[in-house]
């Protein structure tokens, strides 16, 4: 049978379920309408023509809330199909699996044992790799993220009958229940309120992650490391020792305060508190299950003793104990979260104290011969605590370089010392290391402040009452110089923090790229801040804010430099560097397909660790359903595995200069249309739908840093979702353009080629150009523009559609393809298929936009957005990779 055929067998069934659930709860007009108006768009297509207003025909006699609900069965469509799409992952792990030696699946961990095999890597360095690998990825709340979390259990559910359905044998009556609850549950979505109606708060978005863990990698982690047990010992290495847990979790929801004025203090410490009472609760159900089951009387003489002497269970005895040890922790959270006091301290402090019974349980097991239920539940409890610990993620705290300023010059000129904002770098560094070896206390609690210099001194108490367990990384956003780490760490001394979080400097724009070099070379050659850190540096590299700030091509070239020079400055000092990636989903946020982009990094730059953030919209897409999650996870130790001890080479000389030539040329077209041209900034707002996006309850921050600001102060992800709810996908491409003309014009095709043949980087950059390109459309732009755009707006509209046509001819041209994505024809077809659904949406929501904005100009009240809401889900739900 052809690999896909069960995917498209998925896609039927839901489909048509869905259109049961249509006719059967809204009548058969829904149906017929959505049919003549997915025909229509397929004819549209199929046409060639551009005139999309002939998908309004089937929509003309409809009234608002009928549109609503001609926009939901797209969207819930669209969802459908990408539950297919992310089951058929799991589907085809498991068809690689069935083959065995005969089918290893790419970018497995078995296919990257049998490269380093044939590079005769040893296997001692094959297994301290390993050993000493750490890669975390941190969960960060998505700003463009609509879907309510009752939604996505169910989908859940949908994803767990399609498994059900594809692997058991049914009788006919088995599986026509089991159809029967397919058709329940999508019925039930249909009838769900897919929508939020009020902006989320950071805790609910916190609450969001903890679901993710909850729901799917709580199981998934111990699933993974028993696949990559079994795949070592198949290859005749040992297994990971129980401690060694390659991939951990952290976040950013509840902790992310850049611009969000939402994240304070309380929210913060209420975060951690859900996040201990998450953990021990599911903790708890754990210990529940080993209660169960080890029932056995034959230990060893530690956990008989541990037990309290002589009993027929001493495992249920030891059990019973941690059992009760954490209902009283979820307890005591519990009157926490209530306000309520709590005289005793929490009764679990330290994830040691669970460890160490459950350690003496599981050799003790081994001991008395019973391995293989040694090797079981209580293996996958051990691994779970070095994973997720008492307090399940540790929480990154992120806060722009400027609030951190604004406290110190307040200090200062509260102690006559002068004005701090305005002193040399020199003069703050001085200070400030002054201060941090200084026994004496800086700050004065009569501080005069204002309520933004209070909350962030608020914040840093906030921090020194939490244990250093549940804490992260202390991320700098707008990270410039040295005195912006240094400040951080002197405001985390005068809080009383006993054990300092660690410092991340994040370069975001791309002059702070081009010198992030130079800041931590004054650090490590500073010897008080090199003791500090013990041989250990973190650097966050900002994706989305330099595309934005430079382009994409400019952007993705300045970050790979950056990364050269600080593993050379690293090295230098002899410190390990650690290099955090702020990632997204879209091509300009760095969203490659993440094995590519990992094997793809400069040589040394991975080394065994890895910080890389998941965004909402990505966290789904690569942990959802549980086995789609087992997968990902093991793809990332691959990859780690794989770019530490096979790097890819260095650049040619002659690679670089083309690089730098083009990504020079990229920089000055970008910036002159973006910067320079006084058209764009109007087009910008009505062609596209930002300023809707800002209005819509899509997540807890503000779109903007700055209420005021205009496109340079509007946050990365709002900036490129507006830009693919519109189809131009402007940020990925604008700029690469003319670099690439000039490519052609000085006769430099073959070098390219070269490149794109044996660089994995330039490989990697032109392959995320083509996805992008395969999902524009000049067609669907140029409706926005005719619809919503002015008529002075129309002439710069018409010259980047003919730039995005021409883009597209170059990008075949340079790849040697006929056709986009001709070397990945699924991904091509799954394009092409949902494009008569997402068209009517498109048209859908510039109407519902033209009749906001016409009531918004009269002074009316603005139309119901929930349709509108509606389309923006729909749309992101189509394109996949959106923000």
């Amino acid at each position: 049978m052809e690999i896909h055929q069960g995917l498209r067998n998925d896609v039927r069934l839901l489909g048509e379920l869905l259109g049961e659930t249509l006719r059967d709860q809204e009548g058969q007009w829904l149906l017929d309408v959505v049919e003549a108006t997915r025909l229509a768009a397929k004819q549209t297509r199929s046409a060639k023509s551009d005139s999309k207003a002939t998908l309004l025909a089937p929509l003309s006699d409809l009234n608002d809330e009928q549109l609503l609900l001609v926009a939901k069965a797209f969207s819930q469509f669209l969802n459908l199909s990408n539950l297919a799409e992310q089951y058929h992952r799991v589907r085809r792990r498991r068809e690689y699996k069935l083959k065995g030696a005969e089918g290893v699946q790419p970018q497995s961990l078995e296919a990257v044992l049998q490269k380093l095999r044939k590079k005769q890597v040893s296997d001692s360095a094959i297994e301290s790799t390993l050993h000493d690998m750490s890669v975390e990825l941190v969960l960060t709340a998505h700003p463009t993220e609509v879907t309510r979390r009752t939604l996505i259990r169910k989908y859940d559910e949908i994803s767990e009958s399609l498994e059900r359905l594809d692997r058991l044998s049914f009788t006919p009556d088995e599986q026509a229940q089991e159809i029967d609850f397919l058709r329940r549950k999508i019925a039930s979505a249909w009838h769900t309120d897919e929508i939020r109606h009020e902006r989320p708060t950071p805790v609910d978005e916190a609450r969001w992650g903890f679901v993710t863990i909850e729901q799917t990698l709580w199981d998934a982690v111990p699933r993974y490391l028993q696949d990559i047990d079994k795949t070592l010992q198949q290859q005749g290495l040992n297994p990971l020792p129980n401690h060694v847990v390659p991939v951990g979790f952290a976040s950013w929801m509840g902790g992310d305060r850049d611009g969000n004025p939402n994240v304070t203090a309380k929210v913060t410490q209420h975060v951690l508190l859900l996040a201990r009472w998450m953990a021990a609760d599911l903790l708890g159900r754990d210990l529940e299950i080993l209660h169960a089951n080890l029932s056995m009387h034959d230990c060893s003489d530690q956990v008989r003793a541990m037990a309290g002497g002589e009993t027929r269970e001493p495992y249920r005895v030891l059990l019973k104990q941690l059992r009760q040890r954490v209902a009283d922790t979820l307890n005591w959270i519990e009157h926490e979260l209530e306000g309520k006091p709590n005289e005793a301290e929490c009764p679990l402090q330290h994830v040691s104290e669970l460890l160490e019974p459950l350690n003496a349980c599981y050799h003790s097991l081994r001991e008395c011969g019973m391995f293989v239920v040694a090797e079981g539940e209580i293996k996958d409890t051990i691994r779970r605590l070095h994973c997720f610990g008492l307090h399940l993620l540790k929480l990154d705290i992120r806060q722009e370089s400027t609030r951190h300023l604004d406290v110190m010059t307040a200090v200062t000129e509260y102690l006559d010392l002068g004005c701090y904002r305005e002193w040399s770098e020199a003069e703050k560094q001085a200070f400030l290391l002054a201060e941090l070896k200084s026994k004496r206390p800086l700050i004065p609690e009569n501080l005069p402040t204002t309520e933004d210099i209070q909350e962030v001194l608020d914040t840093f108490r906030m921090l020194a009452e939490q244990s250093i367990d549940a804490l992260g990384a202390y991320v700098i956003s707008m990270a410039t110089y040295p005195s912006d780490v240094l400040a951080v760490l002197l405001l985390q001394k005068e809080a009383g923090m006993k054990r300092y979080m660690r410092v991340v400097p994040l370069f975001e724009t791309l002059s702070d790229l081009q010198g992030a070099d130079q800041t931590i070379s004054e650090l490590l050659a500073n010897d008080w801040y090199r003791e500090l850190i013990a041989g250990r540096q973190e650097v966050m590299i900002g994706y989305s804010d330099s595309a934005k700030d430079a382009g994409f091509m400019a952007a993705t070239w300045s970050q790979y430099q950056t990364q050269e020079k600080l593993v050379a400055v690293c090295q230098q000092y002899d410190v390990k560097l650690t290099l955090f990636h702020g990632r997204g989903g879209s091509a300009s946020r760095g969203g490659a397909p993440f094995y590519q982009a990992i094997i793809s990094q400069p040589p040394g730059s991975v080394g065994g660790t890895l910080r890389v953030t998941e965004q909402g919209e990505v966290i789904r897409s690569k942990f959802s359903p549980a086995g789609v999650a087992t997968r990902t996870l093991e793809m990332y130790v691959a990859a780690t595995l794989e770019a530490t001890l096979l790097p890819p080479p260095e650049p040619k000389p002659e690679w670089r200069a083309l690089m730098d030539t083009m990504a020079n040329e990229a920089l000055l077209a970008y910036r002159g249309l973006i910067r320079e041209d006084p058209r764009f900034i109007p087009y910008f707002r009505h062609a596209t739908p930002e300023h809707e996006l800002q209005r819509l309850p899509l997540g807890s921050r503000p779109a903007k840093r700055k209420a005021s600001g205009g496109v340079e102060s509007l946050r990365a992800i709002p900036w490129v979702f507006a830009w693919t709810q519109m189809r131009l996908m402007l940020p990925a491409w604008l700029g690469v353009d003319t670099a690439l003309k000039s490519v052609l014009k000085r006769g430099e095709v073959d070098l390219l080629s070269e490149m794109l043949q044996k660089w994995p980087h330039c490989h990697t950059i032109f392959g995320m150009l083509e996805m992008v390109l395969a999902k524009s459309d000049v067609d669907i732009a140029r409706y926005y523009e005719q619809r919503l755009g002015q008529h002075e707006n129309r002439e710069l509209g018409e010259e980047l559609r003919t730039r995005l046509c021409e883009m597209v001819d170059l990008i075949r041209n340079v790849m040697g393809h006929s056709v986009l994505l001709q070397n990945n024809p699924a991904i091509r077809r799954s394009i092409e298929v949902r494009n008569p659904y997402i068209d009517p949406l498109h048209v859908l929501q510039v109407e519902l936009m033209r009749r906001a904005r016409k009531a918004e100009e009269a002074g009316e009240p603005l139309p119901n957005t929930k349709a509108l809401m509606v389309t923006v889900a729909g749309i992101a739900a189509g394109m996949r990779n959106t923000g």
